[in-house]
């Protein structure tokens, strides 16, 4: 198993955003520009977060969008956000957020195997800092465990 694609396209360096809404519409946006969804795929996962909460603040520093497989998913994908300046999710221990990743899932069974091996990379103590502070789409891509794309596939 292997954690979906994570296209060029689909990530984004120090954004700029006012809040947790709009850290989150950058990472639907992401998802969108790499293929994996549409825009009814992000207006989901913020319903997601208004319904439940800040649960997908899943560590300091780090959330985890997603939503659902629904008619909006067109392909499993990982988008990845970084922001110039964090965002407060409303999460007790983990606010603010620097790195938001967007997951999206087209089979049910897949979300836990996906969120799985995201866990794996975030053992890693080092691995959400070196996101927040990345300048390069290739770095990020390394850290997913991506091999250098050459092209933005």
């Amino acid at each position: 198993m292997s954690l979906p694609p994570l296209p060029l396209s689909a990530i984004t360096i120090g954004a700029r955003v006012g809040d947790w809404r709009a850290a989150v519409t950058a990472a639907g946006a992401a998802l969108e520009r790499s293929g994996a969804t549409t825009s009814g795929y992000t207006e989901r996962m913020i319903s997601v977060i208004d319904e439940f909460g800040a649960y997908i603040v899943i560590a300091p520093g780090l959330a985890l969008a997603h939503a659902r497989p629904g008619p909006d998913v067109l392909a499993d994908g990982l988008s990845v956000v970084t922001l110039a300046e964090p965002v407060v999710f409303g999460h007790p221990h983990n606010d603010p957020v620097s790195v938001i990743v967007g997951l999206a899932v087209s089979e049910k069974d897949q979300h836990l195997r996906f969120v799985a091996e995201l866990a794996n990379v975030f053992n890693d103590a080092s691995v959400i800092p070196a996101l927040a502070g990345a300048t390069d789409a290739e770095f990020v891509r390394a850290l997913f465990g991506h091999e250098p794309s050459g092209s933005d596939s």
